[in-house]
């Protein structure tokens, strides 16, 4: 069974499991189903994240151990409590060799090392190549041999046997006998041998599809479903495994009653595949559509010129799809596609042709026989675009077709990487028209979703995958959702945002001006937050557009003249005074926006999921931001107090009235399962109509105010109305409805409501 909801935790040395420990009655209290933990295995030294997972067969000692595991089923079982765990089966982390024990042995013995099989390395290029060393043509020179190894600074790497150092013999020449070999870091990126998550060479790809890796793999996790009631897992990456779709029949044969989540980012008009024995996705993209209500379109030609006016950028987001797209693939990707190339040596010009069809893939990936229809998309877009290619990428054609063939295979998990790394980690950077909508999961060239578009995708949603995830933020958005609700007021005041950022762009220059743009709708979104955050955040920023820097070649004028922009925010007080006297007047309605798409993210179609500490308000940006610690004490000692007072919180700065929404739902979700089991939309009547969204779960029926700016130069709701057919009452106020009841009466204390039988 699925949990009524989860509570997504970043377990690590800082907040290990005994801390988590220390928050269940807090969790439990707030109206949690199940603690949603992140990666427990072993992983790398000081992984704050631990997707770097070493030892697939212990808990990691930093964040608890076996010991801590142990007493934090105990103490879960004593309460009304479910676990949720997520799960790595793509890659294990390599970057200190000697802290994973199988690749140290292959490293060590090469193809003879009973683990050989369980990465995925290209052997027909000879050594494994590491690249560890600096850009410097005599870096092995300061290799050294120590306790019977290979040294490189801080790296340590093992000496195969019968190949140790020979009397007067350099470090050097005992490195040329070795089954890897020490290379330039610069060279990861195009000339590879073993495939990495994405472009990071610290986590290597293994082979999960064998049977013998997925059992030693999984062995553990497996063991927590059956002995420690783990109730569901949440697959990480499943798009970079060689097949995805086998995967998770065998996971599902293994454990048949887990409730299986799947971290799957679908494009528009994606469905998840039917063939996949899962619960849903992660709910990505649940988090488009809940906060797309609250966009305003009529602000999108305003939006479109005056990004046009500040950036002098006249391309669409599909342009900056493919820019971004043909970036990676001919610089960070090279390797992936130099590698997919290597299976055609009797084509030519097949890199080319390869390249051109991976940026044309318009999902992130086939699931071959499962989406070939995109395949095709993809075969006609290349040849429309490159008709020099043509003849190469018909050649390729019943190949890339054929789910058997190692190229069509290996095209599929390359494909997602493409995507991932040309859209989100750039094309989201570069296209700053508005970035309210740049999410993961999202489509920046979709500005808004009507109340309409929001119903069918609901009720699609319950007839399909029911018991999906549902969400507002990860940790991998790009932003925090109150961020996002509050930059949605934007569109509703394009005429007083333009004067703002017309402004900033005058008196606050960055080199890129489209980068300027984005950095100060952050403002506008998260406010003047820590100026350390502010500017760590405008590194990551603008080395992922790699539009005037990178990250792998920063270009220090550059970068000093951003950061310098943001330091002038910061410390001219006029300039200050107008972003302070702006965030005022956004502040309301944002907050009206995200107690909106918090209640509809809590009770629509789904397993509804929170994440660490959005019970109150959150200023987050993008990773590792999103990742601080979270203040529980304070959290837990004000719903204790509101608990108490049998006082209604206001709507301000506290965040008292997000956690009383929060609390008061999930504990619904949790108690009461039945009133959540269809989906009807319900329609407002009225001259306000238009800024109701509403709908009947089968028994609670949720109402939210959208476009509250549009709403109150309207006048307020005047006239608008609901009809209920039976005596409900508000669980955030108490009150009682029934029969025709003004909208303005219903949400005159909180701009939300939750209907529910007594």
């Amino acid at each position: 069974m699925p949990p009524a909801s989860t509570y997504r935790l970043q377990v690590r040395a800082s907040f290990p499991l005994s801390a988590v420990a220390s928050i269940l009655d807090y969790l439990t209290q707030l109206g949690v189903g199940a603690i949603y933990l992140s990666p427990l295995l072993r992983a790398t030294s000081d992984s704050e994240h631990g997707y770097d997972v070493v030892d697939f067969t212990a808990v990691d000692p930093s964040r608890g151990g076996p010991v801590g595991w142990s007493h934090l089923v105990t103490d879960v079982r004593r309460r009304p409590l479910q676990i949720v765990v997520d799960i790595v089966p793509n890659h294990a982390g390599v970057a200190d060799a000697s802290e994973n024990a199988a690749w140290w042995d292959v490293l060590r013995l090469g193809r003879e090392s009973p683990y050989a099989r369980w990465f995925d390395i290209d052997w027909t290029r000879g050594r494994i190549r590491l690249p560890v060393l600096s850009d410097d043509e005599d870096a092995l020179a300061a290799l050294r041999v120590i306790d019977g190894e290979l040294r490189y600074h801080e790296h340590r790497f093992p000496i195969a046997p019968r190949t140790g150092p020979r009397p007067g013999e350099s470090a050097r020449a005992v490195h040329d006998r070795q089954h890897y070999e020490l290379v330039s870091w610069r060279r990861a990126d195009v000339d590879q041998s073993y495939r990495r998550f994405f472009a990071v060479s610290s986590l290597a790809g293994i082979r999960v599809e064998d049977p013998a890796v997925f059992d030693a793999t999984h062995r553990e996790i497996l063991r927590w479903v059956r002995e420690d009631d783990v109730t569901g897992l949440r697959v990480d990456h499943p798009d970079g495994l060689a097949d995805p779709t086998g995967y998770l029949r065998r996971l599902r044969a293994a454990a048949p009653t887990a409730w299986l989540t799947v971290e799957k980012i679908l494009e528009p008009g994606e469905q998840l595949p039917r063939a996949w024995p899962v619960d849903g996705t992660t709910g990505y993209e649940a988090l488009a559509d809940a906060g797309g209500v609250f966009v305003d379109r009529a602000g999108e030609q305003p939006f479109d010129e005056l990004y046009r006016e500040l950036t002098g950028d006249r391309r669409t987001f599909a342009d900056h799809v493919v820019d971004g797209k043909r970036l990676v693939t001919t610089t960070i990707l090279q390797a992936e596609v130099h590698r997919l190339a290597r299976l055609v040596p009797d084509v030519p010009l097949a890199t080319d042709a390869l390249a051109e069809l991976l940026v044309a893939m318009p999902v992130y990936r086939s699931y071959l026989p499962i989406g070939a229809e995109y395949l095709r998309e993809a075969i006609e877009c290349a040849s429309r675009r490159r008709p020099d290619l043509a003849g190469v990428i018909a050649a390729l054609e019943q190949r890339l077709n054929d789910p058997a063939d190692e190229l069509a295979c290996r095209f599929q998990q390359v494909s997602g990487a493409v995507m991932a790394k040309g859209v989100e980690d750039t094309a989201y950077y570069r296209y700053s028209r508005f970035i309210a909508l740049n999410e993961v999961g999202g489509d920046p060239a979709r500005f808004g979703l009507d109340p309409d578009g929001f119903h069918e995708a609901a009720q699609r949603r319950l007839a399909e995958w029911p018991a999906g995830m549902t969400t507002l933020m990860t940790h991998d958005t790009k932003r925090g959702e109150d961020v996002r609700a509050r930059l949605a007021v934007l569109a509703e005041l394009p005429a007083e945002w333009a004067t703002l950022a017309r402004y900033l762009h005058q008196l606050v220059p960055v080199p890129n001006p489209a980068l300027g743009y984005l950095l100060w709708q952050t403002v506008a979104g998260a406010g003047l937050i820590a100026r350390e955050r502010f500017h760590a955040y405008a590194e990551k920023a603008m080395r992922e557009a790699s539009d005037g820097t990178s990250w792998a070649d920063p270009d220090l004028a550059f970068e000093s003249a951003v950061h310098a922009a943001v330091d002038v925010v910061y410390d001219d007080p006029q300039i200050n005074d107008a972003i302070a006297k702006f965030i005022r007047l956004v502040e309301p309605p944002g907050w009206s926006n995200a107690l909106g798409q918090k209640a509809i993210t809590l009770t629509m179609p789904g397993v509804p999921d929170v994440y660490q500490g959005t019970e109150w308000w959150d200023d987050s940006l993008v990773d590792p931001d999103n990742r601080r610690a979270v203040d529980f004490e304070s959290r837990w000692s004000m719903l204790r107090a509101l608990d108490a007072a049998g006082e209604l919180p206001p709507v301000d700065r506290t965040g008292a009235a997000k956690l009383w929404v929060v609390s008061r739902t999930l504990r619904l979700r949790r108690d009461r399962p039945e009133l959540f089991t269809a989906y009807q939309s319900v329609r407002a009547i009225g001259s306000a109509a238009r800024h109701v969204l509403a709908f009947d779960r089968g028994g609670a029926i949720t109402v939210a105010t959208v476009r509250p700016v549009g709403l109150q130069r309207f006048g307020g709701w005047a006239d608008t109305s609901l009809v209920l057919d039976r005596e409900l009452e508000d669980a955030f106020t108490g009150r009682r409805h029934a029969g025709r009841v003004a909208v303005a009466d219903l949400l005159a204390r909180y701009p939300v409501a939750v209907l529910v039988p007594r």
